[in-house]
């Protein structure tokens, strides 16, 4: 009995093991394919209504202003590469200057403040200031967030090393102002580029702190007119996919931008010399849409502040998203120079 015994205990652990190898097997298999699967044969699901980046990306300080009636660039059919590092998708969206509630001669205005804007007058008014061609300098270009950055690499997702924000300042937005910096200066313009990390390593304050920059600068250089605050935006679509605004210039890929101004409306008060910026605006969005038809998404005009009070010659300027690469930025970065260059051309 008891060889026979010790013949079934064998045979009976025997038999356990050959279960247990093939249920790891089939977990291994499982775990190494299914996530691959399920990235491989998820379809883009592209949305008409796309909304802001949540508060990791844009906090309540952001200029992000996103619009309605997306067009996509890509094929819904188009599918997201096998990555097992992979956090979403990246996808590619073209947002049309029809979608603007306000239009008048090659000029988009999206209007969520409740003010009766008369875009025809203020086209045609004059500034208050010119720009004089001399040593002087006449322009400031600054980022209060500054560590804002851009993908890399062209991809349609994105892994956890794909960083929003980084102090490097040949891939954040000193990057970008330095090319738009060049230009201006290039064209006699004299401009200053402050490359202070306002958002680093605190985010929150970051216009406090840019404030106290610009103020710094306007004290020094009283010949400053025009101040510009270069972002980058930020865009998701459902809960963990995002969002790069592209449009194709002269067969080139190229970041879309646009134009943020604030208002005295809402809760906005102490703001009186808003409408002077819009001027400037206007004219800036006007340029880009003729040297550039589809660069600028509709300028959003809204309830906030965004330090534009502290002078009558300030925009903020949101170049593309988190999504976009660093060259497509780059090429809009040129593009945006050139068209500022025209336009201040016509200030002097």
């Amino acid at each position: 009995m008891g060889g026979k015994s010790g013949v079934i205990r064998s045979i009976a652990v025997l038999l356990i093991s050959a279960v247990m190898i093939s249920l790891l097997s089939f977990e291994v298999l499982f775990s190494s394919n299914g996530d691959d699967f399920l990235f491989v044969s998820a379809s883009l699901n592209i949305e008409e209504n796309i909304q802001s980046q949540p508060g990791s990306q844009k906090s309540s300080e952001s200029a992000s202003s996103v619009q309605s009636n997306v067009s996509s660039n890509n094929t819904a059919s188009k599918e997201v590469s096998a990555s097992a590092d992979a956090k979403g998708k990246i996808l590619e969206q073209f947002i049309s200057p029809n979608s603007a509630s306000l239009s008048y001669n090659n000029l988009y205005l999206k209007n969520s403040t409740g003010l009766n804007i008369d875009i025809k007058s203020l086209l045609k008014s004059d500034l208050g200031f010119k720009l004089k061609s001399n040593s002087q300098p006449q322009v400031l270009i600054m980022h209060t967030h500054t560590t804002e950055s851009f993908m890399l690499e062209d991809r349609n997702y994105y892994t956890g090393s794909d960083l929003s924000r980084r102090t490097n300042e040949k891939q954040n937005m000193v990057a970008l102002g330095d090319i738009v910096a060049k230009k201006l200066n290039s064209a006699g313009i004299k401009t200053i580029h402050d490359k202070t990390k306002h958002d680093y390593p605190a985010y929150n304050g970051s216009y406090t702190r840019a404030a106290n920059t610009i103020c710094s600068y306007l004290k020094k250089y009283p010949s400053i007119k025009i101040v510009i605050d270069m972002h980058r935006d930020a865009i998701s679509s459902g809960k963990s996919d995002k969002v790069k605004l592209c449009a194709d210039i002269n067969g080139k890929t190229a970041a879309q931008v646009m134009l943020v101004m604030g208002s005295q409306s809402g809760t906005v008060k102490n703001f009186p010399k808003w409408k002077e910026n819009l001027k400037l605006a206007l004219k800036i969005q006007q340029t880009f849409e003729v040297m550039y038809p589809s660069l600028a998404r509709p300028l959003s005009l809204t309830s906030k502040n965004y330090n534009e009070s502290l002078t009558t010659g300030s925009i903020l300027l949101e170049m593309g998203t988190d999504a976009n690469t660093l060259e497509e930025a780059k090429y809009s970065a040129e593009l945006v120079g050139n068209a500022l260059v025209s336009v201040f051309n016509t200030l002097k």
